[in-house]
């Protein structure tokens, strides 16, 4: 492995290697995920062009070296970690937002984007990039589109795939594929970007995005609504949706998620809650306080303690980012957190709260439940203070969330809603997923990595099928 290094370096400059023994090497052996081990690489290229990325998946290539593509490392489910060794490919220094076009609603960016630089761009040119996952201030744009990153505004708006209109991609052997269109319609050929969206860097690595962006909002404004317990907010939740409201964001946290990030939050939560309700409406301002105050009201009627409506920017930032300091309040506070995004049709949130419940109460194990519940998709977080690498505390943690999953599949749910399966949920696949439907998926992951060189090990457990068969 020092010979693929040396050769990297010469190929590529001693600036883009973090090379064996140096002491930056170790970030690349980790990410945002709850694996307490280290996963070494032997060496990790930091490229600043697409042609850097097809030289090094050339090279690794011809020397049949496994490399495993990473973006900011803010991933949760460890798709990004390098666990057969070889080479990260990093994009983190792709910054570039290479094009912001107002006329034709599109921005061009480069994969090492930060999420939160390209809405901040587009909204100086007037423009609006909805997707808004909640590391949103550090997760790249690259690393969006390849785990499919939902977000806060995903109920109306939607997910990244759809905003996602052309990539360039590299693929290993260093062939560069541009796939796409920059026009809002298109049905030219098969759809190959909505098949390396969501592909969690298993089938090449994206070095250029076109994506979508809309008109800004004109106004917007945020109601927060007290309850006793997370089912009485999940039933408010329910019932607003069968009644037709359609807020840019339907948002739950229940009482251990208030609780931890009270000290970090600039909002004073009720002494009193048990559970709260986010709800955001935007577009033209006398239809969003119009909303506002019938939805408030309505919170009301269905139970809620306390209702606050906040149209004033700055209330409305201190409530939105107590929330998306929830998950790292969590951590901060507790040695283990198990992060697991599952999703449940919308009519089952209910359901699906109190079977938390009764997970909890079963193991013992305490649990944090918060998220995009419009969606129906929940941060379900099992937090433990043990040793992290006890394998008592491993083996009931992973107990616990294999509980939660069989309850979310019983319900007609999937195991992840936006995080991905990466390394984490890979051997929970076929729980949900028949043999036959994996081999499909393994078969076309051979076809764009046939010697499966590229970030092996995730998303697909190892086939059951014999070599005779």
């Amino acid at each position: 492995m020092t010979d693929i290094a040396t050769i990297l370096e010469r190929e590529l400059g001693a600036e883009r290697l973090v090379g064996p023994g140096h002491e930056k090497l170790e970030d690349y052996g980790r990410d945002e995920s709850p694996f307490p081990a280290y996963y070494p690489p032997d060496c990790a290229v930091l490229c600043d062009t697409t042609e850097q990325v097809a030289a090094v998946l050339r090279i690794c290539a011809e020397r049949n070296v496994v490399v495993t593509p990473r973006g900011a490392g803010s991933g949760m489910c460890g798709g990004a970690l390098p666990i057969a060794g070889g080479v990260v490919l990093s994009t983190e220094r792709m910054k570039r937002v290479i094009e912001i076009n107002s006329d034709d609603l599109i921005a061009v960016v480069e994969p090492g984007v930060v999420t939160g630089d390209l809405a901040e761009a587009a909204e100086a040119a007037g423009m609006f990039y909805p997707p808004d996952p909640a590391s949103l201030a550090s997760c790249s744009i690259g690393g969006n589109a390849a785990t499919n990153a939902g977000g806060l505004r995903a109920f109306k708006y939607g997910v990244t795939r759809e905003y996602i209109l052309g990539l360039e991609v590299a693929l290993m052997g260093g062939e560069v594929l541009r796939c796409g269109r920059r026009t809002a319609k298109g049905v030219t050929g098969y759809d190959l970007v909505a098949g390396f969206v969501g592909s969690e860097g298993t089938f090449g690595v994206i070095t250029e995005l076109t994506v979508k962006l809309l008109p800004k909002p004109i106004a917007a404004s945020t109601v927060l609504a007290v309850f006793a317990d997370a089912v009485a907010a999940g039933a408010c939740i329910s019932t607003l949706l069968r009644e037709g409201v359609r807020p840019a964001i339907l948002e739950i946290a229940d009482r251990a998620s208030i609780n931890y990030v009270r000290p970090k939050s600039r909002y004073r939560f009720p002494e009193n809650a048990g559970a709260i309700v986010l709800i955001e409406l935007d577009g033209d301002g006398e239809t969003v306080a119009r909303q506002m105050e019938q939805v408030g009201m309505r919170c009301d009627e269905l139970g809620a303690i306390d209702v606050l409506i906040a149209s004033d920017p700055a209330e409305r930032r201190a409530l939105w980012e107590a929330r998306r300091l929830i998950s790292p309040a969590l951590k901060d506070h507790n040695r283990t957190k198990v992060n697991e995004d599952i999703c449940v049709p919308r009519g089952k949130i209910v359901e699906m709260l109190a079977r938390i419940d009764r997970v909890a109460a079963e193991t013992g194990i305490e649990i944090a439940v918060f998220g995009h519940a419009g969606d129906g998709n929940l941060h379900v977080n099992l937090l433990s203070n043990e040793d992290p690498h006890d394998p008592d505390n491993r083996q009931r943690m992973l107990m616990g969330a294999k509980m939660v999953f069989a309850h979310t599949l019983e319900l007609r749910g999937t195991l992840s809603g936006e995080h991905g399966i990466g390394l984490s949920k890979r051997d929970y696949m076929p729980m949900e997923q028949t043999e036959q439907v994996m081999e499909w998926q393994r078969r076309w992951k051979r076809m764009w990595d046939p010697a499966e060189l590229l970030n092996p090990g995730k998303v697909l457990p190892p086939s059951t099928k014999r070599c005779s068969e």
